[in-house]
C-alpha cells in the first residue's frame, strides 16, 4: 500500500513537471556543492547542474520509511549548492501520526533549507510555484 501511494505521488509530480519544463531528471545522483552526491526524485534541468530538487515522499506506511524521510531530506540539504531550491512533495496521508518527523520538515523549511513542503492537495501551488522558479532560473 505505502509504495503504490508514493507511486501515485511521484506520477502527479511527473506530470506537473512535464507540463512546466522540457528537460529533467528522474531519480538521479545530483551533483552539488564542492561535486557532493545525493539521490533525489527529480533535477531540474539536470542532474549535473541542478537548479531544482524534488523530493517525493508517499505513505500509507509506517514506521521506519517515515523516519527515513528526514536523513533522505538532510542528505540532500548537505549536499546541494546554496543557490538550488528544494522542494518537498508528499501524500500526507500518514503525517499526522508522524508528528515530530513532520515538525523535523517544517523546521527545515522555517530555516530556508526547504523551499517549500507540498501535499497532493497543494498541486495547482507547486505547478504555479514551478512555473515561476523556471521564469526565475530562466531555465
Amino acid at each position: 500500500q505505502g509504495k503504490m501511494h508514493l507511486e501515485m505521488a511521484l506520477d502527479i509530480v511527473e506530470d506537473i513537471i512535464k507540463n512546466v519544463f522540457e528537460t529533467y531528471e528522474v531519480r538521479c545522483k545530483f551533483v552539488g556543492t564542492r561535486d557532493q552526491t545525493a539521490k533525489c526524485d527529480f533535477a531540474i534541468p539536470s542532474r549535473s547542474d541542478p537548479y531544482i530538487l524534488i523530493e517525493v515522499k508517499g505513505y500509507g506506511a509506517t514506521g521506519s520509511k517515515m523516519s527515513d524521510v528526514v536523513g533522505d531530506i538532510d542528505a540532500i540539504i548537505r549536499a546541494k549548492r546554496p543557490d538550488t531550491k528544494l522542494l518537498l512533495f508528499t501524500d500526507g496521508l500518514t503525517w499526522k501520526q508522524r508528528q515530530n518527523d513532520m515538525s523535523k520538515l517544517v523546521e527545515r523549511q522555517n530555516d530556508g533549507e526547504i523551499t517549500r513542503i507540498y501535499t497532493t492537495r497543494m498541486k495547482d501551488l507547486f505547478e504555479s510555484d514551478l512555473k515561476i522558479l523556471k521564469s526565475e532560473y530562466r531555465i
